[in-house]
């Protein structure tokens, strides 16, 4: 496992903007501070599935690339960069706030988390797909982290929940599973009421240090 994260670490290293390639990346313990930059894996409360991407299309709807829940807890496609909106002046190692937009960035494939009107594949709830890149990014990969209970900061293993800024669509999934490209694997979508099942924590990652104020 030490290995794992330490080949994670170096990754990520080699991708980091140069303010921060200096600085030390470690293995999240519970309670730690999420910060831009930091990798991470987002499992849902209620299944304890990870939010996951692969280079494989949706059949129906936007035909992006598909997001899925995954069952197991050591894949490498369900880790995923936090990063802050075009417009945003945070860098790299700033805390991140409830009420914050943030953008999503898909760690192997480099797209981002991204919704849209199209109708999910079993659900018929708002799709959640894969979409852009580095160079490629819109509002419709906003996100608006909302923290249950009375912390202020996003920390490791806070229940926390992120609403679609376009569409409103809170990310949620359930038990609905697919049975063909990407069996066992359940549905992701968008729905737009607070419910049980858009409820997500910050599990496993490689988390960076909290920036010096200045």
């Amino acid at each position: 496992m030490a290995l794992s994260f330490f080949a994670l670490a170096i990754f990520l290293l080699l991708g980091l903007d140069s303010d921060y390639a200096s600085a030390p990346v470690s293995a999240a313990s519970e309670g730690v501070q999420i910060t831009y930059g930091s990798a991470i894996k987002l499992m849902h409360e209620k299944t304890k599935f990870r939010l996951h991407s692969h280079d494989v299309p949706y059949g129906s709807g936007s035909g992006q690339q598909s997001v899925t829940g995954f069952p197991n807890v050591d894949d490498a496609n369900s880790y995923w960069v936090v990063k802050p909106t075009l417009d945003s002046s945070e860098k790299q190692g700033d805390t991140i706030k409830s009420g914050t937009l943030i953008r999503l960035q898909h760690m192997r494939t480099r797209k981002w988390l991204h919704s849209h009107l199209h109708a999910s594949p079993i659900s018929g709830n708002l799709e959640v797909s894969c979409f852009g890149g580095d160079g490629e990014s819109d509002t419709g990969d906003y996100w608006r982290l909302e923290i249950e209970g009375s912390g202020k900061t996003w920390r490791q293993d806070q229940r926390v929940r992120l609403n679609h800024v376009d569409t409103g669509g809170y990310l949620h999934s359930h038990d609905k599973k697919y049975t063909r490209i990407a069996g066992g694997q359940q549905e992701v979508c968008g729905v737009r009421e607070k419910r049980a099942d858009n409820v997500w924590l910050a599990a496993e990652g490689v988390y960076l240090p909290t920036a010096e104020s200045k």
